[in-house]
């Protein structure tokens, strides 16, 4: 699957009706950016059921703002609406890869068991 632009209209559609769906948070002028761009649209080709999303931080300033992006590129991975990574920073190919396949790999009964935990002591 290619990847595809989110905007503010579609982000939480986007998040919510998928399993996994990374984001890469990008701009046109930024060099990191158009660095990562082929690394990150390569393995979206080799991970047809993952939704790889790009979202343009200058067309969506507000959308950028509501996740504090402060620096790009910024990757966000969720699964099952979780939010599980968000960094900035151009990411190797391999890096990336093994990311994908940890994400994969997750149980996620126990990770929501673990988000469960912890927002009881934080009360």
């Amino acid at each position: 699957m290619a990847t595809r632009n989110l905007t503010a209209a579609d982000f939480n559609e986007t998040v919510e009706s998928n399993g996994i769906v990374l984001v890469d948070f990008w701009a046109a002028w930024c060099g990191p950016c158009r660095a990562f761009a082929p690394v990150y649209d390569e393995l979206s080709q080799e991970h047809p059921d993952i939704v790889f999303g790009k979202v343009d931080t200058e067309a969506e300033r507000e959308l950028a703002q509501a996740f504090q992006i402060m620096s790009i590129p910024t990757l966000m991975a969720f699964r099952d609406q979780v939010l599980l990574y968000a960094q900035p920073g151009a990411l190797p190919r391999q890096a990336l890869a093994e990311i994908i396949s940890q994400i994969e790999a997750l149980d996620m009964d126990e990770v929501r068991r673990q988000i469960a935990e912890q927002e009881a002591a934080a009360e």
